[in-house]
């Protein structure tokens, strides 16, 4: 059984980096797009970002686009969320996730029904 793992989370301040990673055991992620969601205390959890299994591309929300960085290594079966100049705002739980076989498009690669497997999550903190 495939299971995900998410680190890297932690503190950081305004106008720094930070990068998350996903790592899968138990099976290759090369069949499986791959989406980052992240849910702030009372709020619903949101998609962050998505990258595609097969040519590679992303998608990003609005808020994020032009700051966030998705990728992923087939070689050590792991994904990333590059997260460049993040803006101050409550804490939030990162969480990856995995959708097998999936082709995300402008207007699926958010909705999480389409994710089979989700990581714990990690916890991003972005303040002074």
């Amino acid at each position: 059984q495939l299971q995900l793992v998410e680190s890297g989370g932690g503190l950081v301040q305004p106008g720094g980096s930070l990068r998350l990673s996903c790592t899968a055991s138990g099976g290759t992620l090369r069949f499986y797009a791959i989406g980052w969601f992240r849910q702030a205390p009372g709020k619903e959890r949101e998609g962050v970002s998505s990258i595609s299994m097969s040519d590679g591309t992303t998608y990003y929300t609005d808020s994020v686009k032009g700051r966030f960085t998705i990728s992923r290594d087939h070689a050590k079966n792991t994904a990333y969320l590059q997260m460049n100049n993040p803006k101050p705002e409550a804490p939030a739980v990162y969480y990856c996730a995995a959708a097998e076989y999936f082709a995300p498009h402008d207007n699926t690669w958010h909705v999480q029904d389409e994710y089979d497997l989700w990581g714990q999550g990690t916890q991003v903190t972005v303040s002074l």
